[in-house]
């Protein structure tokens, strides 16, 4: 189940709702650039720009350039003849064909190579292509939608991305905060996710539990959580503990506990015993949890709670 809600996005260096930011895209046919982290939803936007667009009843065709390899961009974007090459039994159309009339996404466009990204600008240049074994020009009419988690301008500025091709892309830029910037619509996602799974509510605890998370993976990691819960419940595991095993970034904690006005201590740093309990407290005794908060190991959770245990109560 695909999530529906995409949050605050910033576009130009402002804020703006991501519903008006789409509606405004989706009236003409310029390339979008959707910017964000892994499992922000950047693809969910494409296809709902798509939807809203006027070529709704023409293809979607996502495309995962991280995937390609540079010897097989050509074909694959511009499509190929019968016997242009060893294994060339029939005619390919290419990526770039089987979008006409319709939307050509490209996932993680960071990732193409410079070779590659030179056959792209000639195609977006062009808006055509010359399948391999041919000389023949072909004209296409689609609409390019990127997207990816990388800076490319800091890349243009190390020569790992072309600028010329950067300003081709980068004609309506929209940005995908990531979920631990939209903790007002965490808990409405959650909830969105969860009754896709389960015919029981969530608890106050378990929406609780989910906020104080930073979720590195954004809304695919949370997806990921709340299947696993899911199967996992009626076996014993408690939505804490299978939290505990998740990837943890703790960068984004200190953002997000700052916020409250709690200090996260970072690995090496002995937090004080009152920061211990109120820590404990809020995983309800979940041991990795809490090490994970407060940066220590769970060793040294372990010694310092062994340690304060004995400690003689103040006269």
């Amino acid at each position: 189940m695909q999530s529906r809600h995409f949050g605050n996005i910033g576009f130009g260096g402002g804020m703006a709702d991501a519903k008006h930011l789409l509606e405004i895209a989706s009236r003409s046919s310029v390339p979008v650039l959707v910017c964000g982290e892994s499992g922000t939803g950047k693809e969910v936007m494409a296809r709902k720009l798509h939807a809203m667009s006027d070529r709704s009843k023409g293809p979607f065709v996502a495309v995962n350039c991280g995937a390609i390899s540079p010897g097989l961009v050509e074909s694959l974007f511009e499509g190929s003849c019968r016997g242009a090459y060893t294994g060339a039994v029939a005619n390919q159309l290419g990526f770039v064909r089987a979008a006409d009339h319709g939307t050509l996404f490209l996932d993680e466009i960071g990732e193409l190579p410079l070779e590659s990204q030179t056959r792209l600008l000639r195609i977006l240049q062009e808006r055509a292509v010359t399948p391999v074994g041919t000389q023949q020009s072909i004209s296409v009419d689609f609409r390019l939608v990127c997207a990816t988690h990388r800076n490319l301008q800091a890349a243009v500025k190390t020569g790992r991305f072309r600028e010329d091709l950067f300003f081709r892309l980068n004609v309506f830029p929209i940005r995908l905060l990531p979920l631990r910037e939209r903790l007002d619509e965490l808990r409405a996602i959650a909830v969105e996710i969860w009754q896709g799974l389960s015919a029981r509510p969530l608890s106050a605890d378990e929406l609780k539990s989910l906020c104080r998370f930073p979720w590195p993976g954004n809304v695919r990691q949370l997806k990921n959580v709340l299947e696993r819960y899911q199967l996992l419940q009626n076996l014993g595991d408690s939505l804490e503990e299978i939290l505990a095993g998740e990837p943890w970034d703790l960068h984004s904690m200190h953002a997000s506990y700052a916020r409250e006005g709690r200090t996260v201590y970072r690995t090496g740093n002995t937090p004080s015993w009152k920061n211990i309990l109120e820590v404990l407290q809020e995983c309800h005794n979940n041991k990795s949890r809490a090490a994970q908060i407060l940066g220590i190991s769970r060793g040294s959770l372990c010694y310092q709670l062994k340690k304060n245990s004995v400690r003689p109560k103040p006269s």
